[in-house]
């Protein structure tokens, strides 16, 4: 007889089984922050079924309007995050966490909206693939929310301080936020101070929000091929 060869999980997997997992996290007459993200949408996903099947009544705050979209096809109702009066949990992915659970969020674009959301909720979870873990942030770009007037006198200003700052760009045009803003990514390899440089970047006028999540997270979920991990992070 011939022996089955171990299959690699694949990282889109990996990301199902921590959405799925969160999931567990939510229940009846909460209020929900819904991240962005490839692993949010499985979480969504999961939410989605949970609604029909089971009729768990809940209220999601949606974190960007493709998010929004998602969860009213799904039937799960949505609110705006000043149409709430509270939020019980955030379930949220992220591009990045390090040892000390800073984290680097903004890959989709929503981290303006995503911050809003997390500053104003109960609890954070953060849910990814175990390739999201690091040692030290910044090998992944990180994503300033910047405002279009003046958007080029400020990525000098950037590029002068050695922040290696590029607009990001599809087909020869500005990427677009939810609120109509450009996005900039500084390409830094590694932060050593995420603190000292958040508050740098929160003092440069035309940053509306940078992607550094300091101190923000309570829970991670990751996807290990062995199965998801819970990690308390605060």
């Amino acid at each position: 007889m011939s022996s089955l060869k171990h299959m690699p999980t694949s990282q889109d997997q990996l990301k199902k089984m921590a959405g799925e997992r969160a999931v567990e996290f939510i229940h009846n007459n909460m209020v929900v922050g819904l991240g962005t993200g490839s692993t949010v949408k499985f979480m969504v996903d999961a939410l989605g079924k949970k609604v029909k099947d089971e009729g768990l009544t809940i209220v999601g705050v949606p974190t960007s309007e493709r998010t929004r979209l998602q969860a009213n096809r799904l039937g799960i109702t949505t609110k705006g995050v000043d149409e709430v009066d509270h939020i019980d949990l955030t379930v949220d992915g992220a591009d990045q966490i390090d040892k000390r659970f800073q984290g680097i969020k903004g890959g989709g674009g929503a981290h303006l909206w995503e911050k809003i959301v997390a500053i104003n909720s109960d609890k954070n979870m953060w849910i990814v693939d175990e390739s999201k873990m690091t040692d030290q942030l910044g090998s992944f770009p990180l994503p300033l929310e910047v405002i279009p007037y003046g958007s080029k006198q400020l990525f000098k200003r950037l590029s002068n301080k050695g922040l290696n700052p590029k607009f990001r760009m599809k087909d020869g045009q500005h990427v677009l936020t939810d609120s109509k803003n450009y996005i900039i990514d500084l390409y830094l390899h590694q932060i050593d101070d995420p603190e000292k440089l958040a508050s740098e970047l929160d003092h440069m006028t035309g940053i509306v929000e940078h992607g550094l999540f300091l101190n923000i997270v309570n829970t991670v979920i990751v996807g290990y091929e062995s199965g998801p991990k819970i990690l308390h992070a605060r």
